[in-house]
């Protein structure tokens, strides 16, 4: 029996990891993920779990700490936003190529500069090829439930690779949502204790993150990459496994009323409950449209989006962070990858929206739908990459 409950993003993520009770925390407090230690800190400080609290000077820091920790072979967690996470750069790629499965709680905010604290999902995107896992919510459940997966996902012995559990900063992480929490000693069984193989304190001998040369660096590099592709099925695994404990499902992506949609977005975030009012108020006009929502963006479904988007005749895909590339954002580039081989194939159109916390409403969500099938009865993109509500 679930516990009913009224917590905030960053609280819900908080009380997962009580739950869990790791063996490590690395913190440095950053906006808008600093709750996220300070809870989990009275936790610590009130003997409610058996974490090891390590207060460092800076994120760089707090992810060596868990780096070490998890080579220790210790079960090892953090949070971080935005510029924080930036600091992080350099040993996200030592924590995936060491394939150490630390968690991360990634809770979104704008890079600098200028200097913004609001949300949208430059930083994780920024760091979409150092190897880690991403997993995205849209919701205050979701967050809660991503991070009780995350850690059965990361260790298994197929994936091997390191988890950050996004949600947007303020939208969810400071907003109280009702919520249902899993009762602690089922979110320990399903947890489990984290067994790795090799371990600096095990009895054989052995080195973490050496130098490798090249004739060793490109087959370490393929195995890493396997764990990324086995990832796509062991998220889907546990999903089910947690779907018996609760009753609430997850896969790679989330479909809404794509039934017969003809015009479709793909989102990641928060946005997609906008989205979705925007969906229900254009069906009730007896439009034929929908949505894809992305939970895991790292490994990409690219064959699930593919088959979700089948008989769409236009779809935009909204990115939450500029690309810069002349070419639309990080998600139009992998949904334009995804779709190459798709025939038919529907026409694309980039949204770039969301930046430093602007605004998205329904009827801004609306009018994308309304540039949609303008887009689909001339049969081509004018504008191919579009800015939403931005003046000049």
């Amino acid at each position: 029996m679930g516990i009913r409950e009224r917590l905030s993003g960053n609280e819900a993520v908080a009380y997962a990891l009580k739950q869990i009770n790791p063996d490590v925390m690395g913190a440095f407090p950053i906006t808008p993920s600093t709750e996220i230690p300070q809870y989990f800190s009275q936790y610590v400080a009130n003997g409610e779990v058996d974490t090891a609290f390590i207060p460092v000077e800076s994120e760089h820091s707090a992810l060596s700490a868990c780096i070490g920790a998890e080579a220790a072979g210790a079960r090892a967690v953090t949070a971080t936003s935005s510029c924080g996470l930036a600091l992080m750069w350099e040993l996200l790629y030592v924590a995936a190529s060491s394939r150490l499965p630390i968690t991360l709680a990634c809770v979104n905010r704008a890079l600098s500069g200028p200097i913004n604290i609001n949300n949208d999902h430059s930083d994780s995107m920024g760091a979409r090829d150092s190897g880690w896992l991403q997993l995205y919510a849209e919701t205050n459940q979701e967050a809660y439930d991503n991070m009780l997966q995350a850690m059965r996902i990361a260790e298994h012995p197929d994936v091997q690779l390191p988890v950050m559990v996004c949600q947007d900063g303020f939208i969810t992480s400071h907003a109280i949502e009702n919520i249902e929490l899993v009762e602690t000693d089922a979110v320990r069984a399903f947890a489990g204790q984290y067994r790795p193989e090799h371990s600096l304190l095990g009895p054989e001998p052995m080195s973490v993150g050496p130098y490798d040369v090249p004739a060793y660096y490109m087959e370490h590099k393929r195995h890493q990459a396997q764990g990324m592709i086995n990832a796509k099925r062991v998220i889907l695994d546990v999903a089910r496994e947690f779907e018996r404990m609760t009753g609430r499902g997850y896969g790679l992506i989330e479909t809404y009323r794509m039934e017969d949609a003809e015009c479709a977005l793909v989102l990641i975030g928060s946005s997609a409950g906008t989205a979705k009012a925007a969906v229900e108020r254009l069906r009730a006009a007896g439009k034929r449209v929908g949505l894809v929502k992305i939970r895991a963006f790292r490994p990409f479904p690219a064959e699930e989006l593919a088959a979700a988007l089948q008989n769409c005749g236009a779809v935009a895909v909204m990115d939450k962070c500029a690309g810069f590339s002349a070419g639309g954002g990080p998600l139009f580039a992998e949904v334009c990858a995804a779709l190459y081989g798709a025939a038919p194939r529907p026409l694309l159109v980039s949204y770039t929206y969301g930046l430093g916390g602007r605004d998205v409403t329904v009827d801004s969500m609306e009018r994308v739908f309304g540039e949609l099938e303008e887009t689909l009865r001339s049969g081509a993109a004018a504008e191919p990459c579009r800015w939403l509500d931005v003046r000049g």
